[in-house]
């Protein structure tokens, strides 16, 4: 279910296809396990950072001799007024991150480093296409991997219940994707007369989802009371905090979505990225926060969620003439909640030496971002590994599911 436009407006695109491609039942029953005798209840939430992050300037290899180097005056260091948090005796996370530190000490979060997808260029467009699609390569956008994982759980009672969050209009009232029950928090909103617009429209075509879409637009109220509303001056970093609180308080609730998507874009630092203070940093600071709202919004639920953040690809190991860093390829992807088995950086290290290099300027990946969400996919949601390499991440079987990811 597509539509071209609804004046100007709700224009279909290649990226807003990219999380929502399944039909509607995909999203419209809990998973048995949600009702299971252990009280297990499960949350899944996957956070996009589209922009491509600065790896190496996020938890940075300090234990590595050419790091320093390569990275220069934004090299982060274990000592100083801005010190790097040490994570193990190698690698150290960003100063503005104290809330995922406090997460890895409690072994409820973990790094995987040196990580990529299959993709090997160096083009945002393709490179997301990859990441939200799950596909091997770009340009074969039908659905995503994540409404392709929520067509493969066993099927409990009838609800209205996934949650998408974006910088953008939300999917569910652009018209691209009319997969998701329920009306996101995000920032800006679509205005009350495009969204009833949207609902008349499907009363006709759809009216399981019309009715859906009217419960979302009365949750979306719910959820953005006074606590959720930006004060004036909110920035994007402030942003975030306020998304992840929405949603948060949506899927805390018995009858609430188990599953998010969030999109954050603006991580593009070519110029003045900064080091332990600057641009990069704010947004660090945007994003744990945003963890933190998480797991203070979840409570209980906290106990059973898995938060994946990843991004499309890394950046250059060596800075450039203005002190940023250009389009790379191995980055890293982090896991944070109470059903993570953490306090682990995951690496297999190639190391930073010039021949270690990929194409001789980026950090060479050693592990496919598919074998970690396959990992979660497996053990945290209970899909089974044919599903998962046929299905979920098409034409993936060597690929093989990260063992013991969650607790």
């Amino acid at each position: 279910m597509t539509m071209d436009c609804c004046e100007g407006r709700l224009i279909t695109s290649r990226r807003a296809l990219l999380l929502g491609g399944a039909s509607f039942a995909a999203w419209a029953y809990l998973p048995k396990f949600a009702r299971a005798a252990d009280r297990r209840d499960p949350r899944l939430i996957v956070v996009i950072l589209r922009g491509a992050l600065d790896g190496l300037a996020t938890v940075a290899p300090t234990g590595d001799p050419d790091y320093a180097g390569l990275h220069g005056s934004i090299a982060l260091t274990p000592d100083g007024p801005h010190a790097a948090t040490m994570l193990d005796s190698f690698f150290a996370l960003h100063p503005s991150m104290p809330e995922f530190a406090r997460m890895y000490k409690e072994k409820h979060a973990a790094v995987i480093h040196a990580v990529s997808t299959p993709y090997r260029d160096r083009s945002h467009f393709d490179g997301q296409d990859v990441l939200e699609s799950g596909f091997a390569g770009p340009g074969r956008v039908q659905s995503g991997w994540l409404n392709r994982a929520l067509e493969g759980l066993p099927r409990g009672e009838r609800v209205t219940g996934a949650l998408a969050v974006g910088p953008t209009t939300p999917l569910v009232l652009r018209g691209a994707a009319p997969t998701f029950g329920w009306a996101p928090v995000a920032v800006p909103q679509a205005d009350d007369d495009t969204a009833m617009r949207l609902v008349e429209l499907y009363r006709h075509r759809d009216p399981a989802l019309a009715t859906a879409l009217s419960q979302g637009l009365q949750l979306d109220k719910t959820a953005q009371g006074d606590d959720m509303k930006p004060k004036p001056g909110t920035n994007a970093i402030g942003a975030m905090r306020l998304v992840a609180r929405g949603a948060a308080k949506l899927m805390a609730a018995d009858d609430g979505p188990r599953i998010a998507a969030l999109a954050f874009d603006g991580w593009d630092t070519h110029a003045n990225e900064g080091g332990p203070v600057g641009r990069l940093a704010q947004l660090l600071s945007g994003l744990d926060g945003a963890l933190a709202e998480f797991e203070s919004g979840l409570g209980e639920r906290w106990r059973d969620t898995v938060v994946v953040v990843a991004t499309e690809f890394g950046r250059t190991a060596r800075i450039n003439g203005t002190e940023g860093t250009d389009h790379g390829t191995g980055t890293i992807a982090l896991l944070a909640g109470g059903a993570v088995k953490g306090g682990r950086v995951i690496c297999d290290w190639p190391g930073l030496k010039p021949a270690n290099l990929y194409e001789a300027r980026d950090l060479a990946p050693t592990t496919d971002l598919r074998a970690v969400i396959k990992g979660v996919l497996r053990d945290h949601l209970g899909l089974g590994e044919r599903v998962l390499a046929e299905t979920v991440f098409p034409d993936s079987a060597p690929v093989k599911p990260m063992q013991g990811l969650v607790a």
